[in-house]
């Protein structure tokens, strides 16, 4: 896995060698969606990805204005591989985005702001590398169909596995084998319906060059994850990337649709992001010191009281969709009280079993996958090295009680923080707590992300009545 070229040479080598007629050059944006525009191979020459290929800027939602619309894209060679979907052999290249006007990588490109949080990790003279694993949770479904309109909005998905399907009339007959509302961790066939499914996802996965490790059903109906090896900072970024593309096209192309919504089902769980962290240094690893209370350094503290202390701005990166404040919700799991605990998945915060030195590690719990990879490590890396250089900052913890059976009055009594409840909370938390990202996220960026947040969520998600307001409202 990894890797299947290291220098344009081998590139084209590997291009004659796979009969490749398309180069598909991908960048990613604000919103951490993939574009993507392709070449013919005889049309891409050595230079070109050496020096880039133009694109029109302004297309993109907040980047760029018409007047200032031409940008570069410079090709990362060496993230190459051959789109396992096309029915005419294509590579796909990831790119960076370079500003023309500014003569520098592009401040509103968050791979760029990935590579420039690793060179700020160094020039702080904290670590060499930052490893990140991320387990992105997502669910399939056989249809879904939503309208949003002046005077009318709904939605509606389904799938066989939903318990809602118990009375439906099938073609071939109901067979009754499903695992309810948070029951689906772990049931073998035909209860988990997907196996097939996710076989042919990991196998493909393989192909584009993710080290994959396991498959499972996850606790709601259709909900499914995949885990992978963990990478550094930009290569799991792009990785996830890599990932949610697989899954999508996998499942469209047997006839089903899969979605990385946080929380698409009332009543069940939803879909997380969790991401393992670690820094070393040296080939050491900074965050063990065996024997402590699950291993951990005092570096691993300071760089987890970072990351709290600064968890409601970062929630605007981490958890950037109205829709994940449906997940963070208590009753499902939801890893929403901001302290730490080892082995213990109610707290945002799980130090995950180690034996060894180089298994030591945090997982915070509360992002999910309508993040930006690149947007969320970066800002994650950069409260934990706020946290280091302030020396460590106070939080609660560790704590090893079951946090899901506690009452929202034993949480206030207790004093334990929580996340945001709204995007508008965590938005409006990023506004006034950014200085830990400015290294890195300039004001330009953080501004036009807060408005784009505003313009495209906020408002338009708290301007539309819904269904259970008419239920809850309509007679009153």
């Amino acid at each position: 896995m990894g890797k299947f070229v290291n220098s344009i040479e081998e590139f084209y080598k590997y291009c004659e060698e796979n009969e490749v007629e398309f180069v598909d050059f991908r960048f990613t944006d604000i919103k951490g969606a993939w574009h993507h525009i392709s070449y013919r191979l005889h049309a891409v020459s050595a230079e070109m990805l050496e020096a880039g290929l133009p694109f029109d800027g302004s297309s993109i939602d907040a980047w760029q204005p018409i007047d200032k619309s031409d940008m570069i894209l410079k090709p990362d060679v060496p993230t190459a591989f051959l789109d396992p979907f096309t029915a005419d052999s294509t590579i796909i290249v990831i790119c960076d985005v370079y500003d023309i006007y500014k003569g520098q990588m592009y401040e509103k490109c968050p791979r760029s702001i990935a590579k420039r949080s690793l060179e700020y990790l160094a020039e702080a003279d904290i670590g060499d590398v930052a490893y990140f694993g991320p387990e992105n949770e997502f669910f399939i479904f056989d249809d879904v169909k939503f309208r949003d309109d002046v005077n009318s909005a709904y939605f509606r998905v389904d799938t066989e596995e939903g318990q809602w399907s118990s009375d439906t009339a099938y073609e071939n007959g109901n067979m009754g084998h499903r695992p309810g509302t948070k029951g689906g961790y772990f049931p073998v066939m035909p209860t988990d319906s997907m196996v097939d499914l996710r076989a042919e996802m990991m196998l493909i996965m393989e192909e584009v060059g993710l080290e994959v490790m396991l498959g499972h059903h996850e606790v709601a109906q259709g909900q499914g994850e995949i885990g992978i090896k963990f990478g550094t900072l930009v290569e799991a970024a792009d990785n996830v990337q890599k990932y949610k593309y697989v899954v999508k096209m996998v499942a469209h192309l047997n006839g089903k649709t899969a979605t990385f919504m946080p929380k698409p089902l009332l009543g069940d769980n939803g879909s997380g992001m969790h991401v393992h962290q670690s820094i070393w240094k040296d080939g050491k690893n900074l965050f063990a010191t065996m024997g402590e209370y699950g291993n951990l350094s005092k570096t691993a503290l300071d760089y987890l009281s970072g990351i709290f202390k600064h968890a409601h701005a970062l929630a605007a990166l981490t958890n950037p969709s109205t829709n994940s404040y449906k997940r963070l919700i208590p009753g499902f799991e939801a890893p929403s009280i901001l302290t730490y605990s080892s082995q213990n998945r109610s707290a945002s915060c799980r130090i995950p079993y180690g034996a060894s030195e180089p298994a030591v590690r945090i997982e915070t719990r509360f992002p999910d996958s309508t993040a930006c990879p690149y947007l969320a490590f970066s800002a994650l890396l950069m409260a934990g090295i706020d946290g280091i250089k302030a020396g460590g900052y106070h939080m609660v913890g560790p704590m090893d009680i079951d946090l899901f059976e506690l009452s929202l009055d034993e949480i206030r009594e207790k004093k334990i923080p929580q996340m945001p409840h709204t995007l508008r909370e965590s938005v409006e938390a990023l506004i006034a707590d950014n200085d830990f990202l400015k290294p890195v996220f300039t004001q330009e960026f953080i501004t036009t992300y807060q408005h784009y947040q505003f313009q495209r969520q906020i408002w338009p998600d708290e301007a539309r009545p819904t269904a259970y307001e008419f239920m809850s409202t309509y007679s009153c």
